[in-house]
This record gives C-alpha cells, sequence and structure tokens, in this order.
C-alpha cells in the first residue's frame, strides 16, 4: 500500500485497543509496517485483524509482551531483532492506572513500572536499531496530568503511601522528564524524541474519582491519536526533538518537567531499576 510511511518499520505499544489501535490504523493506512505490541494475544490478534480490515493493509504484526515485566521487554526486543534489522519509530503508548498498590514481577509499583520504567527499558534496548535507521523517531504518549504530578524521590515506588492520582499523575511527569533527557542525550544521532498530550480522551484506561464525573467529556479515541501520529510520520517535525505537541500543535509543559537536574536523577534511578546501568 503506498502512501507517506511506506518502507517505514513502525512499533506501537498498548495497541490492541483505543488509542494504541487508532494510531496503528492511522500509521498503517499510510503505508508503515506496523507492529503491534499488546499483553493479550487474543485480544492483539483480533485487533490485528481489524486494523488490517480497515486500513487495507496486508503489514501489520503481532508482538505479545507484558511493559510491565523487564524480562518480556527484553523477550520482546530479541524477538523483534529477530525478523526485523530496521525500525523507524517506536511510539509508546501503553499505560495503566491502578485503585490500588500492586507490585510487578519485579517487585516495583505496577503504575510507574509500566508507564515510566517500561517506555524507558524498552527505548533504551531499541536505541541501536533506531539509530542504525536514523532519521527514527521516538514519541512517547504522556498527559495533561503531568501538570500536576510530582516525582517523589524519597518514595517513588509509592510503598508508604499509595494515592491512585497521585501515581498516575507522576508517571506522566516522568514520561516528559524521559522524553527530554533522552533528546539531549541522543542529540545529533538521527533520532529524535518527542512527547504527544491526547488530551481528555476515551480509552480503556480507568479514570478514578473524581474524575471520573467528566467522563462525558472524554471526546475520542481518534482525535486522542492524533498527536501521536502526527510526531510519527509527519515531514513537519522531521527535525525537532524535545519538544510536547497537543491536538493543536506544541505545548509548553509544566515547569518540573523543565527540571534538567531531576530529569537526569530519574534517569540514573530508572537505570538501576531496570538493571541498564549494569549493562553500560
Amino acid at each position: 500500500m503506498a502512501g507517506g510511511m511506506s518502507g517505514r518499520v513502525v512499533m506501537v505499544t498498548g495497541a490492541n485497543a483505543g488509542m494504541g489501535k487508532e494510531i496503528v490504523f492511522a500509521l498503517a493506512g499510510m503505508g508503515a509496517t506496523v507492529v503491534m505490541v499488546c499483553r493479550d494475544s487474543g485480544r492483539g490478534e483480533a485487533a490485528r485483524r481489524e486494523v488490517q480490515e480497515r486500513s487495507g493493509s496486508g503489514d501489520v504484526e503481532l508482538l505479545v509482551a507484558d511493559l510491565s515485566s523487564q524480562q518480556s521487554i527484553r523477550n520482546l526486543v530479541r524477538e523483534f531483532a529477530a525478523s526485523h534489522d530496521r525500525l523507524h519509530v517506536l511510539v509508546n503508548n501503553a499505560g495503566i492506572t491502578q485503585p490500588r498498590r500492586i507490585e510487578t514481577a519485579d517487585g516495583l509499583e505496577s503504575v510507574f513500572a509500566t508507564n515510566h520504567l517500561g517506555p524507558f527499558l524498552l527505548t533504551n534496548l531499541l536505541l541501536p536499531l533506531l539509530t542504525a535507521s536514523a532519521p527514527s523517531r521516538v514519541v512517547t504518549v504522556a498527559s495533561g496530568a503531568h501538570t500536576m504530578g510530582k516525582i517523589d524521590f524519597d518514595d517513588v515506588q509509592a510503598s508508604r503511601r499509595y494515592n491512585e492520582i497521585a501515581v498516575y499523575n507522576q508517571s506522566k511527569l516522568a514520561n516528559l522528564l524521559f522524553t527530554y533527557e533522552l533528546a539531549r542525550r541522543i542529540a545529533g544521532t538521527g533520532v529524535s524524541a518527542n512527547a504527544a498530550d491526547p488530551g481528555f480522551v476515551k480509552t480503556n484506561l480507568r479514570v478514578p474519582f473524581p474524575y471520573s464525573i467528566f467522563s462525558f467529556m472524554r471526546g475520542a479515541a481518534v482525535d486522542g491519536a492524533r498527536p501521536a501520529v502526527f510526531l510519527a510520520s509527519s515531514p513537519e517535525v522531521g527535525g525537532v526533538s524535545g519538544r510536547y505537541f497537543g491536538r493543536k500543535g506544541e505545548v509548553r509543559s509544566s515547569k518540573a518537567s523543565l527540571d534538567e537536574a531531576d530529569a537526569r536523577r530519574l534517569w540514573t534511578l530508572s537505570a538501576q531499576l531496570t538493571h541498564l546501568d549494569a549493562e553500560g
């Protein structure tokens, strides 16, 4: 299928429903080879078939991985590299909320592990392939919720006190600190790193009280997908890195998200928690 993304290989996480599926549909429709990363093989395969039928593209693949599990992420990267020698776009879209504190197989708080450490580890492991495929792009789906977020370095795993909204907001602030620090670290490599703000849209994410009161105001998933699709595909942002885009263009993120010292501190902590520091 001819299009502006023909010949480009894209990976999208959290791809079987909501915004993730709309991102896959849009990029497949532009001619990209899209690899959908889903946690559940049954739902993932059903979504893959649906995207193929809607987009008319035969280049939609499925890989199964749990972004809360570091071993699963490492297996995903090995499986992808075994069948692909190029990766032009990585869209970190997977995310969760949890009403109570749950630990992952790695003994980490699940929201921080899935929403931040998952993209952090996956991106770093795929960076050699992204660099070899340059020009390439990393797009991380953040949220306006980051403006209410605070990185609690004294209790980043929320082991002393767990609040669903605070934990989610922290993870979304972490997405932006990660994106900006990544952009600084990979400057000059031909790989860009940007973040997308989908707005308040209908997704499979649980909406906690009191925000659930306003659920009727949530927009369609296809609208929420637009900033990520734009950052993944538009020639307009080919050389742009370290920025944050919403539906109407570039957005200035919170003061806390621009704190370079916190970004470096979070990077170091994340490398330790994902054992990247031991790998060099």
